[in-house]
């Protein structure tokens, strides 16, 4: 199913999600706003307000840019017809950098959803609405190995599930079934300055083996990025590929920088350490970046779903921890 013209609103504007691996928004603000809404709308309404036909009100909310690169009669025009005859439910909801991002979707065959994205004033920074794509032939093929995840404690899912908006991943079939990581406290994935590495909770945190198996490819030395920039040239960044049983593969992405401690051809057990997690590659702050491939019978890899202990499956905006 591929979005249809005009009925794709992509408003996605003053706060910008990363398009690589990653998830850092640059920062921008409402200052000069000149109409300001008598009441804000909470962000978990703005479907129902959508439904119910209260576009006006919605617009009042929208952040600076948001107002200047999409009229009131253009956000009705697209939305209006998006959203009638369908009942949208909260698949995501969660607050991080001083965003709140709320993901919204119908539980028909033909999937529709709404991805919204707030500032800490509450003013709309992102809308998006459009028609999700589905791939039901791997959907269900789900790794006939069982990973754990690959870190100790608690982390976030950054990106995760099987749609765009729970996972941008979704939509390129090279990485799927991907999942990004990321540590946070509170309601943050760093403290201090946002241009060092140093200040991002996930840096240089340990990254274990998610299964038993031989290290079959390693990459390192590439330098970490400065935070907010990405290396689109060398995707992976310094990363580990982990041959396991029935033909399945892991690999983890985005290591600190020489701290890789595995070398091909070693045998690991899971939960050993492979390194530590980094900023290198097409990344925007430090995360892991873990997926899982099988090989077919005419030789290539293809991305399938993880099967996790315990039977989880992470979706965006849940915090990871091994069973």
């Amino acid at each position: 199913m591929r979005p249809i013209g005009i009925q794709v609103l992509v408003v996605i504007m003053l706060a910008t999600i990363l398009m690589g691996c990653g998830n850092r928004l640059d920062q921008g603000g409402n200052v000069g706003m000149n109409e300001q809404p008598t009441a804000m709308i909470k962000g978990e309404q703005i479907a129902d307000y959508m439904k119910d036909g209260k576009y006006e009100e919605l617009h009042q909310q929208f952040g600076k840019e948001m107002k200047e690169a999409v009229s009131l009669k253009d956000f009705k025009e697209i939305a209006a017809p998006f959203v009638q005859g369908e009942t949208f439910e909260i698949t995501s909801n969660f607050t991080t950098n001083g965003y709140q991002f709320i993901t919204w979707r119908n539980m028909k065959e033909e999937r529709k959803g709404i991805h919204v994205i707030l500032d800490e004033q509450q003013y709309i920074a992102g809308l998006q609405v459009r028609e999700l794509d589905t791939y039901p032939e791997t959907d269900q093929l789900y790794s006939e190995n069982t990973f754990q995840l690959p870190f100790e404690g608690d982390w976030f899912v950054f990106w995760g599930g099987d749609d765009l908006f729970l996972n941008y991943h979704y939509e390129y079939e090279e990485v799927r079934y991907a999942y990004d990581f990321v540590q946070v406290k509170g309601d943050s994935s760093f403290e201090g300055d946002p241009l060092l590495n140093e200040s991002y909770y996930a840096f240089d945190q340990p990254v274990v083996a998610p299964a038993a198996g031989k290290v079959i490819a390693v990459i390192d030395g590439i330098e970490d990025n400065v935070p907010g920039e990405m290396n689109p040239e060398q995707p992976e960044g310094n990363m580990v590929v982990i041959e396991h049983a029935h033909g399945e593969k892991s690999m983890l992405a985005h290591f600190k920088k020489d701290s890789i401690v595995v070398n091909v051809g070693d045998t690991v057990e899971a939960g050993q350490l492979l390194g530590t997690c980094g900023n290198s590659g097409n990344s925007s702050e430090a995360h892991i970046h873990f997926q899982v491939t099988k090989q077919q019978a005419d030789g290539s890899e293809l991305v399938i779903p993880v099967s996790f202990e315990g039977g989880k499956q992470w979706v965006r905006g849940e915090i990871a921890s091994q069973p």
